[in-house]
């Protein structure tokens, strides 16, 4: 039990931080537990969720990926035309995802091949997706998708429980098993921890790293899909600032940002906590600028705790080498 403790250590933090957080607000807005509010925490941990796994990926390579909320756009701009012009629901998924996929692996091309950081990159694609939102829907929402279309992803499990719940812990699932159980996930380790010591063992870092961000855009595809299924609309100025929610959900969850730790479990967990301290920031009437700050000062503290991690383990190796 100490050491699944030990290895669980973070994800057991978290879990508290939901409870404490739930707690809190439910004691100073008893709205806070009624079903519309939670209702709205599970809707915005999806969101925040799909994007963040793939974002996990991406931050273990030792990258960051700050085009997400772009791609968010663009393929919600291009599912909802694509819905609008009657294309097989079977077709426009697959159509919708391979367009996703695409634009990740431009990003990862660009970043493994080319060599250019990462920062750099994904912020240069950031302005030209959400360029390209704009220019194929004129500067306007595309409105109307058909119904058929949006209870593809918006149908109900249950009452208040949309069917995208069910994407998103499938999703998990099958990225957790990718990262954990496959050859493409030890190596996005690999590189995370050491890229120069994974390439001499004979690993192919510039395809694994490409798959990585194209993976990582599969996420932010569903999400924008979700997104359109809901509100049946594909708006080009949607998923601005959401790059650094994204960010946050998977800090929460203990994404190293330096790259080579972290697991697609914690940031389901953070992005679930992420949404409640949003929503509950709104039940206690906090502007919605003020959200921005909350956002940034989340990433601060998640990054710190990061620094106290690897000081307490780094105490821990030296009294073992010490004592070896």
């Amino acid at each position: 039990m100490k050491k699944f403790y030990q290895k669980y250590r973070r994800e057991f933090s978290v879990v508290v931080a939901i409870i404490i957080t739930f707690a809190f607000f439910g004691i100073m807005n008893p709205a806070y537990f009624s079903v519309a509010n939670i209702s709205t925490i599970i809707t915005q941990s999806v969101t925040y969720g799909l994007m963040g796994i793939g974002m996990t990926c991406v931050i273990i390579t030792g990258g960051i990926d700050l085009s997400v909320g772009s791609v968010l756009a663009l393929v919600a701009c291009v599912a909802a035309q694509l819905a609008k012009a009657g294309l097989p629901i079977p077709i426009w998924i697959a159509l919708c995802l391979v367009i996703g996929f695409g634009l990740g692996i431009i990003n990862g091309f660009l970043i493994s091949k080319l060599h250019l950081q990462p920062f750099v990159a994904t912020m240069g694609t950031m302005s030209i997706y959400r360029g390209l939102a704009y220019v194929i829907t004129g500067g306007y929402p595309v409105l109307s998708v058909p119904k058929s279309y949006r209870n593809v992803f918006n149908s109900t499990l249950a009452p208040n429980v949309s069917v995208s719940v069910l994407i998103f812990f499938v999703f998990a699932i099958v990225m957790t098993i990718v990262m954990k159980k496959t050859r493409l996930g030890s190596h996005i380790y690999a590189i995370g921890g050491n890229e120069d010591a994974t390439r001499l063992s004979g690993v192919r870092v510039v395809f694994t790293k490409v798959m990585a961000y194209g993976i990582a855009m599969l996420g932010t595809t569903l999400a924008a899909m979700i997104l359109v299924g809901r509100l049946g609309t594909g708006d080009p100025s949607t998923g601005q600032g959401y790059e650094l929610d994204a960010i946050a959900a998977a800090a929460i969850g203990g994404t190293s940002m330096a790259g080579g730790r972290g697991n697609i479990f914690g940031t389901v967990l953070g992005a679930i906590l992420f949404s409640a301290l949003k929503c509950g920031l709104i039940t206690m009437g906090v502007d919605t600028f003020y959200q921005f700050i909350v956002t940034g000062i989340v990433i601060v503290i998640a990054a710190y705790l990061e620094i106290i991690q690897n000081y307490f383990l780094q105490k821990k190796s030296s009294k073992g080498a010490q004592k070896a």
